[in-house]
């Protein structure tokens, strides 16, 4: 290869690279406004997704947001909370989440049957962390070692999101990775979920946030961070998209209840209306991976659930064609299946496809 040539050639490299770079860090679509959803007391729900709750913002399809959340409780999980206040708050909203959500979002042009991709541009975390476990003696059934731990612990942290990690205590340092714990549209009708009140008529009445489902929700995902996207059907007109139970590092399985919990000064979100996708759970894209997820109390149901999604995916995608048959097989050699989480009553388990098996583009 000549000089010029190699020069043409790395030059074009370099400009594919920050397209790339571009694509996943730049906040706004070319055309699309830019908006701010502060979180007060107006703006922010807690523990149910009400889908007559008046929307907090309008936007279009492609626009983005830069969104502001809370701590738990409506703000009231503080620095200096104790075990007894905490124990106070659970059971202060009766079948409700503990978390704070932020919305909703009306997306226009969002009809039951489209898929919202929500495109995760920015996450700057606020200053103060917090992971805790509840008394075991009295909510023997929340965390997966509960029975053993019957007193609950908290741990109080403080972040800096410019030093990119935490200190747990001296000589443990954990790296900072934020993701929303909880990214929901508006709810599925058809949820199983228990409604508030106990209502079991009207499948418009809200449901909890302590479940995921088919509308996202409370699913605990780790690797929703920055960069990524999440793609989920709609129910609702307008999308309605919340987010809260902010994350700034999780296990996966989150086993103790909690993760290192936090809120975001701004997740800088971009929804984008697609009609041409039909979806009927979750799906999410890394730089690296596929990943598609599965809920249901039974552990061994979502991972049913997810493996079929997966299995799904690969029968489905064109770069290279599959029968089902030969995906799952596929499926069982390169798919990565984890648990999300075991403590949100319904678990989660989501199965990565590395985009590197495919080398035919």
């Amino acid at each position: 290869m000549f000089p010029t040539q190699r020069r043409t050639a790395l030059a074009a490299v370099l400009a594919a690279f920050a397209c790339s770079a571009i694509a996943q860090q730049q906040p706004a679509a070319r055309g699309g406004k830019h908006h701010t959803l502060p979180a007060t007391l107006e703006t922010v729900q807690w523990g149910w997704l009400d889908p007559k709750e008046p929307p907090k913002l309008t936007i279009n399809s492609g626009d983005t947001v830069s969104v502001e959340t809370m701590m738990h409780s409506h703000n009231k999980v503080q620095q200096g909370i104790t075990m007894e206040q905490l124990v106070e708050l659970r059971k202060a909203n009766p079948g409700g989440g503990p978390h704070s959500m932020t919305g909703p979002i009306y997306v226009n042009g969002a009809e039951p049957g489209d898929v919202m991709e929500i495109r995760i541009l920015k996450i700057v975390p606020k200053s103060f962390g917090i992971t805790f476990n509840l008394p075991g003696k009295d909510f023997p059934t929340i965390g997966a070692l509960a029975p053993e731990m019957p007193e609950g612990l908290i741990k109080f942290w403080s972040i800096d999101p410019a030093k990119k990690s935490a200190e747990f205590k001296p000589g443990i340092q954990v790296e900072l990775q934020p993701f929303p714990g909880t990214l929901a549209v508006g709810i599925d009708p058809n949820d199983p979920s228990p409604r508030k009140g106990g209502v079991k008529d009207d499948p418009m009445a809200p449901v909890s946030t302590l479940r995921p489902w088919k509308n996202g929700s409370n699913m605990d995902i780790n690797e929703l961070q920055a960069g990524s996207k999440i793609f989920i059907p709609v129910f609702i007109k307008g999308g309605l998209i919340w987010t809260g139970d902010s994350h700034c590092r999780q296990g996966n399985g989150e086993v103790a209840l909690t993760a290192l919990e936090c809120s975001y000064k701004e997740i800088v979100l971009q929804p984008i209306v697609r009609k041409d996708m039909k979806l009927e759970w979750p799906r999410l894209e890394t730089r690296t991976h596929w990943i598609t997820t599965g809920f249901d109390e039974d552990l061994n149901k979502a991972m049913v659930n997810a493996t079929r999604e997966a299995v799904n995916f690969l029968a489905e995608q064109k770069t290279v064609p599959v029968s089902r048959a030969e995906a799952y097989l596929l499926a069982s050699v390169v798919g990565d299946c984890r648990v999300s989480q075991v403590v949100d009553i319904r678990k989660g388990v989501h199965c990565m496809i590395p985009k590197n098996i495919f080398t035919r583009k």
